[in-house]
């Protein structure tokens, strides 16, 4: 009975959900509710992995985390970040990844618009 309790908590409803989709890599973003219906935050990894015969297969990590944590994890990270981005340059993303906040539109002037 104590096995079941303990998996009951993995399986509870989700109240709000984010997914990252970042090339083979997909990351969830998951807010929980505990049975006396306080929140907590799961994030998973899922990626694609190719076995010798070229068939795929999906592994998933996850990570629990709870609001007495939130700032402590928060600081860790971008303390972490801001590390690698002033010791290694902003990321640039490759075009297929890269949200285009660029200005598709052609320069026209209104001269060329004469009939």
């Amino acid at each position: 009975m104590e096995e079941f309790e303990k998996n009951e908590s993995f399986e509870r409803e989700e109240i709000f959900s984010k997914a990252v989709r970042a090339g083979k890599r997909t990351y969830f973003f998951d807010v929980k509710s505990t049975k006396t219906d306080d929140y907590y935050l799961t994030i998973t990894e899922r990626k694609r992995r190719y076995d010798q015969e070229g068939n795929f297969q999906i592994e998933k990590h996850k990570i629990f985390l709870y609001k007495e944590d939130f700032e402590k994890f928060s600081d860790g990270l971008s303390e972490v970040v801001d590390f690698i981005k002033s010791n290694k340059g902003e990321i640039e993303f490759n075009n297929s990844e890269k949200k285009s906040t660029e200005n598709n539109f052609t320069n026209v002037d209104f001269e060329d618009l004469e009939h």
